[in-house]
């Protein structure tokens, strides 16, 4: 199966505000933490919205073109085995193809764009 063309971020609006000063996002504490950026296709990016930002308000999503971050962004299993994007090194900042709200609905779920 040919990898996605575009994978997406679901960061805090603060924590972008930040990278665009610095010029890139070495990621949330979650990344740091685990030594990559976590990225999601558009098929997993609602699961890890409800998993990890279940009533998050004031977050973005952020769309970068997958072959932009070369030889960094690796796939590997996750989530019920599942490959997901990880990105080894930081993103800088004017990779992001869009940068969109991603807010949360009545229901309290994020109301997700069109993704590609």
């Amino acid at each position: 199966m040919p990898e996605p063309e575009f994978v997406y971020k679901i960061v805090p609006a603060a924590l972008w505000a930040e990278a665009t000063r610095a010029g890139a996002l070495a990621g949330a504490p979650v990344d740091l933490a685990d030594g990559y950026i976590h990225f999601s296709t558009a098929a997993q990016v609602r699961e890890t919205a409800r998993r990890h930002f279940g009533g998050q308000d004031d977050l973005l999503l952020v769309e970068v073109a997958a072959a932009t971050l070369g030889a960094a962004l690796r796939w590997e299993p996750s989530r019920g085995g599942d490959l997901f994007p990880h990105l080894y090194a930081p993103l800088p900042v004017d990779a992001a193809r869009r940068v969109l709200p991603l807010p949360l609905g009545p229901d309290g779920s994020h109301l997700f764009p069109p993704l590609d």
